[in-house]
């Protein structure tokens, strides 16, 4: 029986604890990531981390996550409430249900029951993940709008900006994916990997990916829509106890499902890696040992959210529009067109990949000459031009001269205040100290 078979021959009970191990799976990444980051972080950064609740610091997530439920909530007077309550809501269960398409692991038995450990098989699958991560983005927008401040709004209409420009980038990223596997079936793609991983066969595919996932998720240092240095905290500024809870939970969960969206993609999935595949007859990528490797690989994304937040500064909003724009989405427009042409040229003729690798190696070397040889623009000197920054924005000249502050006049009806007031409070005393002997 094939996976979809599989699946459907699943009884009740086992539907119902694979749903609520998969709703499970984002909260408790999320309490390990929380602690997991702060105690990285920190170490890269020379200081302890979190290290006062309980061992070495590791139930301060738990800690965290009792006491928000409990804080106190403050809804601002203009809010629109309904919104107001809905958009966390909105931005977090999309999170929590992209894990049921992804096959986390083989063939295995459940109490005597055969099944595959994945919810749901898919023909579609990899564009239900694309969906769940893009409709999140309504309850961050929606968030910003209804909270009623100017800080919450900016921050929704740059999460918008952002997520439809990454969005594109990591979309097309898949294209390469798909053309290789002829589906877009998660469990599809997992098993046209045996014979090789796409992460290295589809680099440049790869790589979009890895910044596009970063730019999707609003992290570091592509965390615009919350930059707490320009808008307070962005689109949750407003939002306090159980409800910000739910942000910050959606945050972790879109993390968690993208880096498991990047396993399933291009790292194999499920399978154990080389040289571990090749021990025992294929016996590490059969039984439980591959949902192993599956969270293993994930663990190794999530260091790499971690590793850039420790590392990067914050882009400047411009920069990061061009980056999308004009960078990501041009390169990977250029690389669907290569592994088409290849693939259906290699269709007619029989070519090995080690000469398609060096012909695609040679070709790359001489777009860079070429783009090297290629002159730079000259500008032209404009004597009222107004001098920039290597920024690009304009700067005042050095001889700028600052007019001074006009000097205040001083205010009559504020000094009869002020002599009515002392004469008041001397005729006060003289009266009390009359009967004084």
């Amino acid at each position: 029986m094939d996976r979809a078979a599989l699946l459907a021959d699943d009884p009740l009970w086992l539907i119902l604890i694979k749903a609520v191990v998969i709703l499970l799976i984002g909260p408790i990444m999320t309490v390990i990531l929380i602690v997991a980051e702060r105690k990285i972080i920190g170490r890269m950064q020379q200081r302890p981390g979190p290290n006062r609740v309980g061992p070495f610091g590791l139930l301060q997530s738990v800690a965290d996550a009792i006491k928000l439920p409990f804080k106190e909530q403050i809804i601002p007077e203009s809010a629109d409430r309904k919104v107001y309550f809905l958009a966390p809501v909105i931005a977090t269960i999309p999170a929590l249900i992209a894990l049921s398409v992804m096959p986390i692991g083989p063939e295995v038995s459940i109490f005597g029951e055969r099944t595959v450990l994945q919810l749901v098989e898919l023909p579609v699958g990899a564009l239900v993940v694309l969906a769940c991560s893009s409709v999140g983005v309504y309850g961050i927008v929606l968030a910003g709008w209804s909270s009623g401040s100017p800080y919450p709004l900016l921050g929704g209409l740059r999460s918008a900006a952002q997520v439809i420009s990454y969005e594109i980038a990591l979309g097309l990223s898949i294209v390469a994916v798909v053309l290789y596997t002829g589906s877009l079936s998660t469990g599809d793609i997992v098993d046209s990997q045996q014979n090789g991983w796409y992460f290295y066969l589809l680099i440049p595919s790869f790589l979009i990916f890895l910044v596009s996932m970063v730019g999707e998720t609003n992290r570091a240092p592509f965390d615009l829509p919350e930059a707490e240095s320009e808008l307070v905290g962005g689109f949750h500024t407003e939002y306090s106890s159980m409800k910000f809870a739910l942000f910050f939970l959606a945050e972790y969960a879109n993390m968690v499902i993208l880096s498991a969206f990047a396993t399933t993609l291009f790292l194999g999935g499920y399978m154990a890696p080389w040289p571990i595949s090749l021990i025992g007859d294929n016996y590490f990528n059969s039984g439980w040992w591959p949902v192993l490797w599956f969270f293993g690989k994930i663990l190794v994304l999530l260091f790499g959210f971690i590793w850039l937040r420790a590392t990067l500064p914050r882009f400047r909003y411009d920069q990061f529009m061009k980056l999308g724009w004009k960078v990501l989405v041009p390169a990977n427009l250029v690389w669907i067109v290569a592994v088409v042409a290849v693939r259906a040229f290699r269709n007619e003729q029989n070519i090995s990949t080690g000469q398609w690798v060096f012909w695609l190696a040679a070709g790359v070397v001489v777009l860079i000459l070429l783009a090297l040889l290629l002159p730079d623009r000259k500008v032209e000197d404009d004597e009222d031009r107004v001098p920039i920054t290597g920024g690009g924005f304009p700067v005042p000249p050095l001889d700028l001269q600052i007019p001074e502050p006009p000097k205040r006049k001083a205010v009559r009806g504020r000094e009869r205040r002020r002599q009515r007031a002392t004469v008041a409070a001397a005729a006060q005393e003289k009266e009390s100290t009359d009967g004084d002997v």
